[in-house]
This record gives C-alpha cells, sequence and structure tokens, in this order.
C-alpha cells in the first residue's frame, strides 16, 4: 500500500491535526509544503496530537504553531533547542519536534545547535533554511549567498555563506538530511526517517522565500536537485556525507539522508543516575517540605 492509500485511510487522523487558524504566510512560502509534510509524517508514523510535542523559534516557522493541532511552544530567538532538549528528558513518552529557521539557528542560537548535536539529544530537529531573516523583512542571515543583495544589505552581502551541513557533520552527529520545501513527498519521507531514529536528527529544509530572496526562486533548486538513496550513496559514512555536503551549491544540490549512525546511545539513555527508573520525570513531581533547608539561613 502506497503512502497516499495509507493517508487517505487516515483522513480521521489527518484532520485531527488541522485547526481553523488562518495560515499567514506569503503566497508560495515554503513553510505551506513543510507543514503539510510534517501532518503527514506524524499521521504515516501512528503519531497522535497527544502524543507530540513540537517546539518553536521565533520567525516564519515560528507562524505554524496555531496552525497545527498538537502541543506547541514558542521559545526565545536561537533558543529552541535547549527548550526541546528539556521537554524530551523530562517525558520521554512524547516525540519532540523542533523548528526554527536559518537566522536563529546559525547566529543567536549557533552554540545551542552545537551541543545539542554533540549530547545527542532524542529530538528531531528541522531546520528552515530560506536564507534570510523573513519575518523581519529580509535581513541577511549566515546562510545568504555572498553578494546578494537584501534588506539590511544594499551594497551585497559581503561575507561568503555558511555551509551548514559541513558545520553540522563536523559536529560528529548521529542524522543529517537535507529536504527542499517543494517537494512534499521527500519532506515527508525525511521527517519520517528523522522520527525513527533514536538521538538528534538534523534534518535542513531549503525553502523559497518568494518576498525577500529573489535570489534563490523555486525553479532555481529544481534544476539543481538530485536525490541520494542507498544505491548511490552510503549514510552510514560520514565522509561521503561530507563530501556530498561540499559540493557547489550553485551546481549541484543533494536532497536525502545524508548520514545515519545508529550505534550512539541518546543522551537520556546515558544518564546513570536515571539507571533503573521506570517513570518520567514529569511523573515523579511532587511538593517537598524545605523548612528545615530555610531554617539554616534565618
Amino acid at each position: 500500500m502506497s503512502d497516499y492509500q495509507v493517508l487517505a485511510s487516515k483522513v480521521k487522523q489527518l484532520e485531527a491535526f488541522e485547526t481553523k487558524q488562518k495560515h499567514t504566510w506569503c503566497s508560495g512560502c515554503g513553510n505551506f509544503g513543510i507543514t503539510a509534510a510534517l501532518k503527514r509524517a506524524l499521521v504515516l508514523e501512528n503519531i497522535a496530537p497527544k502524543d507530540a510535542m513540537i517546539c518553536y523559534d521565533v520567525g516564519c516557522s515560528g507562524n505554524e504553531s496555531d496552525k497545527i493541532n498538537s502541543y506547541t511552544i514558542h521559545g526565545l530567538h536561537g533558543r529552541v533547542l535547549p527548550l526541546a532538549s528539556g521537554i524530551s528528558l523530562a517525558n520521554q513518552n512524547l516525540q519532540v519536534i523542533a523548528q526554527a529557521g536559518d537566522g536563529a539557528t546559525f547566529s543567536e542560537g549557533i552554540n545551542h545547535l552545537i551541543h545539542s548535536i554533540r549530547n545527542n539529544f532524542n529530538i528531531t530537529f528541522i531546520l528552515h533554511n530560506n536564507q534570510n531573516y523573513g519575518l523581519t523583512i529580509g535581513q541577511a542571515s549566515s546562510t545568504t549567498r555572498e553578494n546578494v543583495k537584501m534588506s539590511a544589505s544594499p551594497d551585497g552581502v559581503l561575507t561568503h555563506e555558511l555551509n551548514t551541513l559541513d558545520l553540522v557533520l563536523a559536529c560528529n552527529p548521529t542524522f543529517v538530511a537535507r529536504s527542499f520545501s517543494g517537494d512534499i513527498d521527500h519532506i515527508t519521507e525525511t521527517i519520517q526517517a528523522g522520527l525513527n531514529h533514536q538521538g538528534f536528527s538534523y534534518i535542513e529544509v531549503l525553502q523559497a522565500c518568494p518576498t525577500f530572496n529573489k535570489d534563490t526562486p523555486q525553479e532555481w533548486y529544481w534544476d539543481k536537485i538530485h536525490k541520494l538513496d542507498d544505491s548511490n550513496h552510503d549514510k552510514t559514512d560520514i565522509w561521503a556525507a561530507r563530501k556530498v555536503a561540499s559540493e557547489d551549491f550553485d551546481k549541484r544540490i543533494a536532497i536525502g539522508v545524508l548520514y545515519q549512525n545508529d550505534t550512539q546511545k541518546d543522551f537520556g539513555s546515558k544518564v546513570v543516575a536515571r539507571e533503573g527508573y521506570q517513570t518520567n520525570l514529569t511523573e515523579e513531581v511532587k511538593n517537598y517540605d524545605v523548612s528545615q533547608l530555610l531554617e539554616r539561613f534565618v
């Protein structure tokens, strides 16, 4: 049975993720495709709205928070990953998903990204990369291409863009993938793969921004994209992944799972102090009498 047939048989489950909120993204924004793909992936993986916790950063991607019926929360700009990490550690029964843009992730929050990868928290992280700060009307971000004119860079960006995948792969991750907002089927499959990975799943979605980033429209990507699969790429070889990540972005863009390492335990599974516990931290919350402690400071 194809995914379309499965989804057709699960219309009620898909509808359960819908809300009555009006979508306010610009016409042609990649967020429409990413949101649709996320809902499909959750349904195909039999994850109900009550079992998913979706954490949002500040930005256009964060406007999804009331467009999907599930547990959702906004973090501070660039700080969504420590928020999601804490939730994941506190309640391992939840499928924790974090979403943020390239501005928040690779500027304000780059330190949090590096340590989330390093600690291998059990989170699926979806990076929306539209190569600008879209919500604040198009300032250049760390991923904006060199010489491109943006709203606060009228003479063009003076520095070269950050190679996001190469940076992530240098941090010894356990799951790295890339997709494209114009291909909902591919995003769905990629998110499913991330949801099934035990550990930190980094999924970068290249995204068109029709309003503020005219340099990379939808058709710019379609001319360069090629799909990776097990027949032409060894996803267990990190150096093969880094070779793909170093391809000339102006000529060739690979999408798919670049790297996956299933031999490493996630952070929560390695905490010695929690060995033998059958409960989550959220189930252990209770009141404690601290009066004797306070008396020491009177």
